[in-house]
């Protein structure tokens, strides 16, 4: 039978409120009670017979506590990495998806290998190993935009328990990005104004050799996903076909192009340009570009680059 670690986040920690590594947004808020849907997915869990630990993390520290349970037997070339016959299985709740990549973020840091230290049983382009599934618990079970609704997964706590003791997996490409973090689902690089009205910045988009714009016209917003939740900005379509699975990033600008017709009025058109890839970068030319990663707020004044890996991370699926 397996032990199964039931992890919640404690509110305003990890990157639910935007944070970086030190795993507490700023407002050091600690939930001391598990809620209602973590109690009764333990108990569904329990009465299948699996042995339940519920645990309640405030920073990195306290989450890679529980990762290391997922460790292997130690290697020749003394990297950490994953025991592919563990039989701990892991259980996020999340009441957003800042919070699942917080966690995610953590288990890349913790088995991604040193560029120098790259072992010759790492799969062809990729830089992490197979990590460990997880189950996703959607504290919000009624959310329909929430990545666990975009794939599919189970959402009430007893589904999600008989996926994780059912034990079927689903691999999905994961975007790690040179910040030092890791995109489940999208980005939207651009703000908006006051009244919902995107505002124009210029950039340098790249997907591979393909240059979406070079940064001399302005744009109105990029979109850069691996599924499908950064598919419109303000009622405007931008991804076609986000596809976790299909090894490659779908990336698309928003421009304003003026359309002049003889003896008719100027108009302003907005054009779409997509294309698809395995890497992408975007660099700012005027200061700090605002964008939404994974619903995480951020700024970025200079180059920031994503990369696809190829079926890297896993989750109960059912």
């Amino acid at each position: 039978m397996y032990d199964v670690v039931l992890l919640s986040l404690a509110e305003g920690s990890g990157d639910s409120c935007g944070s970086g590594d030190s795993g507490c947004g700023g407002c050091n808020a600690v939930c001391a009670t598990p809620r209602t849907p973590v109690l009764a997915c333990a108990d569904a869990l329990r009465k299948a017979g699996a042995l339940v630990e519920t645990v309640l993390a405030g920073s990195d520290q306290e989450i890679d506590a529980v990762l290391t349970r997922f460790d292997g037997p130690t290697r020749p070339d003394g990297l950490t990495w994953p025991d592919p016959d563990t039989k701990v299985r892991l259980v996020v709740a999340t009441a957003t998806d800042g919070q699942l990549r917080a966690v995610m973020r953590r288990l890349v840091r913790r088995y991604a290998p040193p560029p120098s230290k790259r072992p010759a049983d790492l799969v062809a382009g990729r830089t992490v190993p197979d990590l460990p599934p997880v189950a996703i618990l959607p504290l919000d079970p009624g959310n329909t935009e929430d990545l666990a609704a975009q794939l599919g997964l189970p959402r009430t706590p007893e589904a999600v328990a008989a996926a994780v003791m059912n034990g079927t997996v689903r691999r999905l490409d994961l975007l790690r990005n040179d910040g030092g973090s890791v995109t489940l689902d999208g980005a939207l690089l651009g703000g908006s104004d006051d009244n919902g009205r995107a505002v124009p910045w210029r950039g340098r988009v790249e997907v591979d050799d393909a240059v979406l714009t070079d940064g001399a016209e302005p744009v109105l917003a990029c979109a850069i996903g691996n599924g499908a939740g950064y598919a419109e900005f303000d009622g405007l379509r931008l991804l076609a076909d986000g596809d976790p699975t299909d090894g490659r990033v779908e990336v698309a600008v928003a421009v304003p192009v003026v359309v002049k017709k003889l003896f008719k009025r100027t108009r302003v058109r907005v054009e779409v340009r997509r294309v698809r890839g395995r890497a992408v970068s975007v660099l700012p030319r005027e200061g700090d570009l605002q964008f939404l990663d994974d619903g995480v707020a951020g700024s970025t004044s200079r180059k920031r680059s994503w990369w696809t890996e190829p079926g890297a991370w896993a989750v109960y699926a059912g």
